[in-house]
């Protein structure tokens, strides 16, 4: 099972940015905590990062053959892009949307996500751990061909 990871603006900036919301890991101790759960279920994975929404469009189309999960984290472009929703409903390939933080305790603007529709499931609020528990969402709706 291959697994895609995708993060959008600024996660590149964890660690800096916010540490009273985000904590003070950062991208690379992301993506190890990625690379070493993928090892620990049996499952391939690669991670990306973009500033830039189109990028992440292009990412989510060439998926699709690719890759049978999706991890998003859209960050800011939760909620506003319509580009990222049509492209998970698109391409068809189970996706799970995860947020370090709990959009829903955070500014009224932050509680609107446009990709949720599209998405298998959401994991909020779990920090870095919800990256985890978002890969093994993904490997159980395979397993159980769902």
């Amino acid at each position: 099972m291959k697994l895609l990871i995708l993060n959008g603006p600024n996660l590149n900036m964890l660690g800096i940015r916010e540490p009273e919301i985000y904590g003070n890991q950062t991208y690379s101790d992301l993506c190890e905590l990625i690379m070493r759960h993928a090892a620990e279920i049996g499952v391939e994975a690669e991670v990306r990062q973009s500033n830039h929404e189109g990028l992440l469009v292009d990412w989510i189309q060439e998926a699709r053959g690719k890759f049978d999960g999706i991890v998003l984290n859209p960050a800011a472009y939760t909620h506003s892009s319509v580009a990222l929703l049509d492209a998970v409903q698109a391409v068809g390939v189970p996706t799970v949307e995860v947020h370090i933080s709990d959009p829903d305790r955070r500014e009224p603007f932050r509680r609107v996500s446009y990709v949720r529709a599209a998405c298998v499931a959401c994991v909020k609020g779990h920090g870095l751990a919800g990256y985890a528990e978002a890969m093994d969402l993904l490997k159980l709706k395979m397993e159980n061909g769902k």
